[in-house]
C-alpha cells in the first residue's frame, strides 16, 4: 500500500477517532450530571429521616402526657364528688388535699402537654416540607435521568456509526502504526500533522535536515515506514509550500545540525566580532607609530652630541 495511501487513511481515521473519544468522554461524563442532584436528594432524606424520628419521640411523650392528664382529672373529680359525700373533718381534709395535688399536677401535665403539642406540630409541617422536597427531587432527577438516557441513546447511535467507518480504515493500517495513533489522538486530538519548511506544525519545532528529508520523500515511494516527530510523536507528512507562504525559519540544510552556525549569527553578534577585529588592526597600527616616534628620538639625540662635540673641538 502506498504511503499517500496511509496518510488518507490517517487523516480520516483522525476525523472519526476525534468525535469518538468526544462521545465516549460525554458518555462517561453524563452520569456524572445528576450526582448534585442524588446527594441533595439523599441528604434531604436524610433530614426527614432525622426529623420523623425526632417526631415518633415527642409523639410518644405527648402519649404519656395525655395518661398522665387523664389520671390528674380523675383523681381531682374523685375528689370533688367525695368532697360531697364527706361525714367528717378528716375525710373532708383527706379529700381537699386530694383535690389541690391532682390540680396541680393537671395544670403542670398540661402545661408541657400543650408546649410538647406545639413542638410536634411544627415538626409536623416540617415534615409535610422535606416530605414534598423529596417528592419534587425524586421527580426532578427522573426527569434529569430520562434525559441523560436519551443523550446517551444518541451518542452511542453516533458512536455506532463511527465504529463502521472506522472497521473501514483500522484493516489497511498496520497494528502498531493504529495503536500509536489512538494513543496520540487521545493526548492531543491532533495525530499527523503536516511538515512545511522543515518545520513540525504541531508542536513548531525545527526538524533536524536529515530527517526532514525523509518526510519529504518518504510519501509516494511505496511501503517506506510511518515516520513520527521525535518531540511531540505525532505522525508526519511533507506539505510543500508556496513562495508567498514561505515562513522565516533557518535553512532546512543547516536546521537539524550546528555546522555552519556561525554563517547565522545577528547582526549584533557580527558587529561585535568586526569591532574586535578593528581593534586589534588598530592595536597594531599605534604599536608601528610608536615604534617609529623612539626612532625619530634616538636619531634627534644622535645629532645634537655630534654638534656640542664640533663646538668644543673649536
Amino acid at each position: 500500500m502506498a504511503t499517500a495511501e496511509t496518510f488518507e487513511n490517517l487523516k480520516n481515521l483522525q476525523e472519526i477517532l476525534v468525535q469518538k473519544y468526544d462521545l465516549e468522554k460525554k458518555v462517561n461524563d453524563a452520569p456524572k450530571q445528576l450526582s448534585n442532584q442524588e446527594d441533595l436528594l439523599a441528604k434531604t432524606r436524610k433530614e426527614f429521616i432525622e426529623q420523623k424520628t425526632a417526631y415518633d419521640a415527642i409523639q410518644e411523650k405527648v402519649t404519656g402526657l395525655k395518661a398522665e392528664l387523664d389520671e390528674a382529672v380523675k383523681l381531682r373529680e374523685e375528689g370533688e364528688k367525695g368532697v360531697a359525700n364527706s361525714t367528717t373533718h378528716r375525710e373532708y381534709e383527706a379529700l381537699e388535699k386530694q383535690i389541690s395535688e391532682a390540680k396541680d399536677k393537671e395544670d403542670e401535665v398540661r402545661r408541657e402537654l400543650q408546649k410538647e403539642e406545639k413542638d410536634l406540630a411544627a415538626l409536623d409541617e416540617k415534615l409535610k416540607i422535606t416530605e414534598d422536597s423529596i417528592n419534587f427531587s425524586e421527580q426532578e432527577l427522573k426527569t434529569s435521568r430520562e434525559s441523560i438516557d436519551n443523550e446517551i441513546a444518541q451518542y452511542n447511535e453516533k458512536l455506532a456509526e463511527l465504529q463502521t467507518e472506522e472497521d473501514k480504515i483500522t484493516p489497511n493500517l498496520k497494528q502498531e502504526t493504529l495503536f500509536k495513533f489512538q494513543r496520540i489522538i487521545q493526548r492531543n486530538s491532533e495525530g499527523i500533522v503536516a511538515v512545511r519548511n522543515g518545520v513540525c506544525t504541531g508542536c513548531h519545532m525545527i526538524l533536524p535536515a536529515n530527517f526532514a528529508n525523509e518526510v519529504r520523500e518518504a510519501e509516494g515511494n511505496g511501503d517506506k515506514d510511518i515516520l513520527f516527530c521525535p518531540y511531540c510523536s505525532r505522525i508526519l507528512f511533507y506539505e510543500e509550500v508556496s513562495e508567498d507562504q514561505q515562513e522565516d525559519y533557518f535553512d532546512i540544510g543547516v536546521a537539524g545540525s550546528l555546522a555552519g552556525f556561525d554563517e547565522y549569527l545577528d547582526d549584533d553578534e557580527k558587529a561585535f566580532d568586526d569591532e574586535d577585529s578593528d581593534n586589534e588592526n588598530e592595536n597594531e597600527v599605534n604599536d608601528d607609530y610608536d615604534s617609529i616616534d623612539d626612532s625619530d628620538v634616538s636619531d634627534e639625540d644622535d645629532d645634537a652630541d655630534e654638534e656640542e662635540m664640533d663646538d668644543d673641538e673649536e
